[in-house]
């Protein structure tokens, strides 16, 4: 595929004096709003946060929902001029006080910013709390390391909060999508028989690739490969990446006493499926943490749980082949909206993020 040229050189630091810095921001919101670069405040470090100079950011699904709804209708949103992006990998410049599991010169990833009043990924430094970051898996480049933080927590806290574990058979539904993969990834690593929806030759072999048996939606009914892959039992728990109205046919091919986990659940729904199979319910909303400001440690024990994963060679990320720099973000926006992306989009701010 080819490789999208990088115009980062239109955010040249040397006009930068050592107090501030490039950022590329929202001046309104709207779906076609445009990003603008933009000289901010280089930010201060304070207790219990990190200063990190930013080698790459990934585009999320609630970054373009952001983006294009703003704050009447997505509350988390920032205040305008907005520095959005959440997924990160950069090296910490300045601890604050407090901080002690970091140091500058370290490598580290995370999920730290891009709503409410938490700057985001989109400058060449962020201030983040110190509780949402871990040091980088040493096998990943900081473009792979940022494309993982939302879409590995979220997979991880799904899978573990529905107990999948050796020898239960977990469907992923969604299992070549930005969670879904790496659901997919991690369900093997916990000892688990994996089978994943997908559709198209690439989804399919990709999904295969994986480790999972792949299941083609479109021509196979959930009875079908319920009955071929659990004799007609269920699968014990799902991981369901599409979520909304898809929920249906993760409670029709549930087992007795399952547990379906999802991401999405804004839908109204018939629950009838789900109550007479006794089916339990686990919705994963992973910004909880950064917008409640409530167990934000957990997030970095996961993702230092990750990258022992990780470099056990358990768990790598799917990365789109297009290339971003800052200053192409609104691309890397369009590409992923445009439903072409294969893999997570990157945007990387620093020309060694793939080194």
């Amino acid at each position: 595929m080819p490789a999208t040229t990088l115009s980062a050189s239109t955010l040249s630091t040397s006009t930068l004096s050592t107090s501030t810095m490039h950022a590329m921001v929202l001046n309104a919101y709207g779906p076609d709003a445009p990003f603008e670069p933009a000289t901010l405040p280089r930010p201060t470090v304070t207790p219990g946060h990190v200063l990190v100079r930013v080698s790459a950011t990934s585009v999320n699904t609630i970054d373009t929902m952001i983006r294009q709804l703003g704050q009447e209708e997505l509350p988390i949103a920032p205040a305008l001029p907005a520095v959005l992006g959440m997924d990160f990998a950069g090296t910490v410049v300045e601890v604050g006080e407090g901080v002690t599991d970091v140091a500058p010169g370290d490598e580290v990833y995370g999920c730290a910013g891009g709503l409410g009043d938490l700057q985001g990924t989109l400058a060449d430094y962020m201030l983040a709390d110190a509780r949402l970051i871990a040091r980088k898996p040493d096998r990943l480049s900081m473009r792979q390391a940022a494309a993982l933080p939302l879409v590995a927590i979220t997979a991880y806290e799904g899978l573990t909060r529905s107990g999948a574990g050796n020898g239960h058979k977990v469907l992923v539904h969604g299992g070549a999508g930005g969670v879904g993969h790496v659901a997919v990834q991690l369900a093997k690593h916990f000892g688990c028989e994996i089978f994943a929806t997908g559709s198209g030759a690439a989804q399919l072999a990709q999904i295969e690739a994986f480790g999972a048996t792949a299941i083609d939606f479109k021509e196979q009914s959930v009875d079908d490969y319920v009955q071929r892959y659990t004799d007609g039992a269920g699968f014990d728990v799902i991981f369901d990446s599409v979520g909304g109205s898809n929920l249906l046919n993760s409670f029709n091919a549930v087992a007795l006493n399952g547990q379906v986990t999802t991401t999405l659940s804004l839908a109204e729904l018939d629950m009838s499926a789900a109550h007479f199979k006794g089916a339990s319910l686990h919705v994963i909303f992973m910004l909880i943490p950064m917008i409640h400001n409530v167990g934000r440690e957990v997030h970095g024990t996961i993702l230092a749980r990750l990258a022992e994963i990780i470099d056990a060679g358990a768990l790598t990320p799917l990365v789109d082949d297009h290339r971003f720099g800052l200053g192409d973000v609104g691309q890397a926006y369009a590409h992923l909206t445009s439903g072409k992306a294969v893999g997570k989009v990157v945007v990387e701010l620093d020309a060694e993020s793939d080194a």
